[in-house]
């Protein structure tokens, strides 16, 4: 299925707390590698909340990794997800090669969006506390959504490295 089809799994509309948004993710998780999209894009300023670290969110990443796909991670930082999400960070040692991380920091006016972005399909948390947002494919919210993702990942720097080289 080309990147830009949205699957008919994937939620479209609003979307109303914690519970939803756990849902949302996973589902785009099993689409991702069910349907070989090339490019997702995972955006929030910590991703304190999402349910990376679970078994069934590694085993789709998984599943989904394989040779031309590309998982890029913007973040305020990293360091929450570094512990708190367990499972994850060895997975992102395995793939790094596929993997893109940046980390905004304390830029002036970055404010990195929660939000997943594909060719065909995005998630935007637009209240992350409450984890209230809208899901879809529309052409112009997928495109403004990605231009303040890019507007984030201009300004950030690389972070969250596979390892950490030293003397």
């Amino acid at each position: 299925m080309p990147d830009d089809v949205r699957p008919a799994s994937l939620s479209e509309g609003r979307f109303d707390g914690r519970a939803e948004f756990d849902a949302i993710l996973r589902a785009a998780l099993s689409a991702a590698a069910q349907h070989g999209w090339k490019e997702i894009v995972f955006s929030d300023p910590d991703f304190a909340d999402w349910p990376l670290g679970e078994r069934a969110s590694i085993e789709a990443l998984q599943a989904w990794s394989a040779s031309g796909r590309r998982l890029v991670l913007l973040a305020q930082r990293f360091d929450v997800l570094e512990r708190a999400h367990a499972r994850f960070v060895p997975w992102r040692r395995m793939w790094d090669h596929i993997i893109e991380c940046r980390a905004t920091g304390k830029a002036a006016g970055a404010e990195v969006p929660s939000a997943i972005w594909t060719p065909a399909w995005f998630v935007h948390r637009i209240d992350p506390e409450r984890s209230r947002g809208v899901s879809g494919t529309d052409a112009a919210s997928r495109r403004a959504l990605r231009e303040a993702i890019d507007e984030c990942w201009r300004l950030a720097r690389p972070a969250f490295p596979a390892s950490t080289l030293g003397l």
